[in-house]
């Protein structure tokens, strides 16, 4: 692996960056943290924002051209996911394209393909992921939403949640168990549903911050077409886990806790004047030398997956280290900026518009979504180190 971009990456992200400065406005949705929900001017502007971004083809830079996509390797996605995270870009990641469009083209039938796949070129579909139960997150294989076969027709009853952004969705990728005899990992099938189908409802769970970031989806007797099924039936366990697949190296993880960090730096030497204490400069110290590990590991798992190997315990190593510091950053951002940095958005008195007090508050959730850490270090420890299972 090298540890500086080829010639035509650099050009690259330079491309990006340019692009930026002439559509983006400078710190306008970095301040925000992603646990938070998007206001109707917001979503205007996001909306158009993933509309110039489809027209330069760089929604679906990572699809193989033959989908209309960009055939870009993972080095390559994995650059304009870190130049689009460190400015904050609405859209730059997005569930349909880089979880539904993945299945779609690699288990859907032609018919599927030309039904949805053109919604997600252009960004203007909207996408969920309907995987999680109350009783199967971090065990996924053993969720209970039960999906009948009736007719041409699935009833599908049962209950997801922690699905992020529901609210807004038109479709949604979901799992649920066709065969309830079958082993548990064996009896699971992969459906697109229809937000608006009736029986489906859509409830926000309000946070900390007091956003509707993630909802909970109840489905009462709904009707879903048969042909709505990725793949053969029974075998979506196995089309979801190369769906997963797709989101691995984290960078944006890892590039959104630089932003804050590189405001926290800034805010600090206007207040102490270049001459902040030992503590306070140690720890920001400790920051910027996480951020630059982490950074590597990202590009570890990209550089493996371009290469055609698979980057298992390696994307959880990945996962764990970018999550804890984004829960570090939060809390080292509240201890240098003393009381302040504790002040709601809304305050007169709260430096960089709150952003360091969301970041506390939206840091524990960051180590259980998308896989807690402790699921994660078990798979570094058995795979990576080959520990015996307990």
């Amino acid at each position: 692996m090298l540890f500086r971009d080829s010639p035509k990456q650099a050009d690259f992200r330079s491309e990006i960056r340019e692009f930026l400065d002439a559509e983006l406005p400078r710190d306008a949705w970095n301040m925000r943290s992603d646990r938070e929900e998007m206001n109707e001017e917001e979503e205007a502007f996001a909306a158009r924002f993933r509309g110039l971004l489809a027209e330069r083809g760089w929604l679906t830079l990572g699809w193989p051209k033959e989908f209309g996509g960009g055939g870009a390797d993972f080095v390559t996605q994995t650059i304009y996911m870190e130049e689009m995270s460190s400015r904050g870009a609405p859209g730059a990641y997005d569930q349909g394209v880089w979880l539904a469009g993945p299945a779609l083209m690699n288990e859907g039938t032609q018919e599927q393909q030309e039904r949805w796949l053109p919604g997600l070129r252009s960004g203007t579909s909207r996408w969920c992921q309907l995987f999680s139960e109350p009783g199967a997150g971090s065990d996924l294989a053993s969720l209970q939403t039960s999906a009948i076969r009736d007719g041409d027709d699935y009833i599908l009853n049962g209950q997801k949640i922690w699905t992020s952004w529901a609210a807004g969705a038109k479709w949604g990728i979901l799992l649920a168990r066709t065969d309830p005899d079958a082993p548990k990992h064996r009896g699971i099938s992969y459906l697109i549903l229809d937000i608006t189908t009736p029986g489906v409802s859509v409830r926000p769970l309000v946070n900390m911050l007091g956003a509707a970031h993630f909802n909970e989806v109840f489905l009462d007797n709904v009707r879903v077409p048969v042909d709505n099924l990725v793949g053969d039936e029974n075998r979506g366990w196995y089309v979801a886990a190369a769906t997963l697949d797709q989101e691995r190296s984290s960078i944006n993880r890892i590039v959104m806790t630089r932003s804050t960090l590189e405001a926290v730096v800034d805010y600090v030497r206007e207040r102490d004047g270049g001459r902040s204490s030992n503590p306070i400069r140690h720890e920001l110290a400790a920051r910027w030398i996480d951020f630059e590990l982490g950074r590597w590991l990202c590009y570890r798992v990209a550089q493996m997956q371009s290469e055609g190997l698979n980057p298992n315990y390696e994307a959880s190593i990945s996962k764990v280290f970018g999550t804890e510091l984004q829960r570090k950053m939060g809390q080292t951002g509240v201890r240098v900026l003393g009381m302040k940095g504790q002040l709601e958005p809304e305050s007169p008195y709260v430096p960089l518009h709150g952003r360091v007090e969301r970041w506390a508050l939206a840091g524990p959730s960051y180590t259980v979504a998308g896989g807690t850490s402790e699921v994660n270090r078990n798979i570094i420890a058995t795979r990576g180190l080959g520990l015996p299972r307990s």
